[in-house]
């Protein structure tokens, strides 16, 4: 039986992974900072994402280890919270390239989540891996240092794939559920000035997009995880009003969101940057998209 080992499979896209896997007929093993109970196929080891542990041997013979660890960037960016979203991207990233170093029979690819959020905001032009121009801030500053721990490791005999993955859309978890809220309470109008893109990628393109890679041996480096129409904020809500039949939807505008931002301890930075990102290696490989266009993936999802 193959086996993939998932480290912080334990939210939305690592448990979308792990059922996915399992479907597959994989033993299927997460690695989570806190006790779980083995359920669905689903083996649960504790580790705490920065020292070595008993949890260094199930790395062993494994086809795929993806290693989605990270505290949720929905936060407010204080200093506390700062310094925990670098340390609990960067030390899993470290502790688990130097356990792959040892092993006898490393991984045949190593995934590590990124974001594509490490491109600038653009409105002018979209970004690839190419020619996608990075940017500069705090959230960027992350996915940089994250990249960098996860590429400077030396894993001889592990093909390396950093996933820069635009917002995942799905059913029960991701972006879409709240927005489609918001939308169905009379809130589903433009949010700033509307012109900010929002780059996105349906779960099922997600998952099919990491069999792609698994299956094509020669693709490596940042691949970025997005559908291949971005969708300006404006349109992005108006197709939300037309799924939910809410013809009217009031506007937020940038001090408004500002204010919600405080009041439900997020940042406006999730909202208004804008992503306008393609995915330029998946598309010359030739991956077929199931979910195109957000019209498609709304349809299905809403």
């Amino acid at each position: 039986m193959k086996k993939v080992v998932i480290a912080g499979g334990t939210g939305f896209v690592g448990s979308i992974l792990a059922e996915h896997y399992v479907q597959k007929g994989y033993e299927v093993v997460v690695l989570s900072r806190r006790h779980h109970l083995d359920k669905d196929g689903i083996r649960f080891v504790q580790w705490d994402g920065k020292n070595y542990g008993s949890w260094n041997q199930e790395l062993e013979a494994t086809e795929i280890l993806i290693n989605m660890n990270g505290k949720s960037v929905d936060c407010r960016y204080n200093e506390g919270n700062k310094q925990e979203i670098y340390a609990s991207r960067i030390d899993s990233t470290y502790i688990l390239g130097q356990a792959i170093e040892v092993l006898d029979n490393p991984p045949k690819l190593w995934i590590n989540s990124s974001s594509a959020t490490i491109y600038r905001h653009a409105e002018d032009r979209q970004m690839d891996e190419a020619t996608g121009e990075l940017g500069t801030g705090f959230s960027v500053d992350v996915c940089k240092k994250w990249e960098q721990a996860f590429f400077e490791t030396k894993t001889k005999g592990t093909r390396k794939v950093a996933l820069r993955m635009a917002i995942v859309l799905g059913k029960h978890g991701g972006a879409l559920q709240p927005l489609v809220q918001l939308t169905k309470l009379g809130l589903g109008g433009k949010q700033g000035n509307g012109e900010q893109f929002f780059s996105w990628v349906h779960e099922e393109d997600l998952l099919r997009a990491v069999d792609f890679i698994q299956e094509n041996k020669e693709m490596e480096g940042p691949i970025n995880i997005a559908a291949p129409a971005p969708v300006k904020n404006c349109l992005v809500m108006k197709m939300l009003r037309n799924a939910t039949r809410i013809p009217v939807g009031l506007p937020a505008p940038k001090w408004l969101l500002e204010i919600g931002a405080v009041l439900i301890q997020t940042e406006t930075e999730l909202i208004l940057k804008s992503r306008n990102v393609i995915p330029g290696k998946l598309t010359k490989m030739g991956f077929d998209f199931q979910f195109p266009t957000l019209e498609l993936a709304i349809k299905d999802l809403v």
